[in-house]
């Protein structure tokens, strides 16, 4: 069975929210039109304690968008965002919550963070959302949400790990971008650990990147920006 896994799709993660995604809001109507050809459709939630550590706020002299050491692996630090409790950490408007079937909480323990859907960052602790999919009989997930080049990623690479057939829907995610490029690196590397990278169209699926190809592809826009630049003028 094949699940729709909406990633994250929350108030502080759109434009003007605490940490806002760019065009996060695009996704919203992408995830109500895919949610009725699934029959399983299960979302994450940041659900950060006030106190959270990845968080400028609790270290002093520190600013968002800092790397610091925790809890023995490297931390962005963020505004503070998804607040347990608050309206910044609820679904976003407009997002079809009735035909959502489970929701799976992340990032609540205040020492470690947590951007896949499954595990913290140190893989220490499950989510619960892998043993819920087994016991749906899923073995495919379909992913939306955001952001591309963090809780999406993460996500997505830990699903094809944990062996479940693995597509991200492109025009469904939308990302941070830290630094110019990470959405590309991110949808990279996705790509070389076997997750299909995919666009829905009139329900016609059809893979844009995926392991086998991702080469030729790169290559190609390479030869393509070569040759652009040739016929400048001097």
């Amino acid at each position: 069975m094949i699940a729709l896994l909406l990633v994250d799709i929350q108030n502080d993660f759109l434009p003007g929210g605490a940490l806002a995604v760019s065009e996060g809001d695009q996704v919203i109507s992408v995830a109500n039109r895919l949610m009725p050809g699934y029959p399983l459709v299960v979302a994450t939630k940041d659900w950060h304690p006030a106190h959270h550590k990845s968080f400028a706020s609790q270290h002093l002299g520190k600013k968002i968008g800092d790397v610091i050491e925790l809890e023995g692996l490297t931390q962005v630090l963020w505004p503070d965002h998804c607040i347990q409790g608050t309206s910044g950490a609820e679904f976003a408007p407009g997002l079809n919550v009735g035909g959502i079937d489970h929701v799976v909480t992340k990032g609540t323990d205040p020492q470690i963070d947590s951007y896949s859907g499954f595990f913290d960052n140190a893989r220490l602790k499950k989510t619960g959302l892998e043993d819920y999919l087994h016991s749906a009989g899923v073995n495919e997930v379909h992913i939306v949400g955001l952001a591309t080049d963090y809780c999406v990623k993460f996500t997505a690479l830990d699903a094809v790990e944990l062996g479940f057939k693995t597509t991200v829907i492109l025009e469904g995610v939308r990302g941070v971008e830290l630094q110019p490029g990470d959405c590309a690196a991110a949808i990279t590397t996705m790509a070389k650990a076997g997750i299909r990278i995919q666009r829905k169209e009139n329900d016609d699926h059809r893979i844009l990147f995926n392991e086998g190809h991702l080469r030729r592809v790169l290559q190609l826009r390479s030869i393509s920006v070569r040759d652009r630049r040739s016929r400048l003028p001097d």
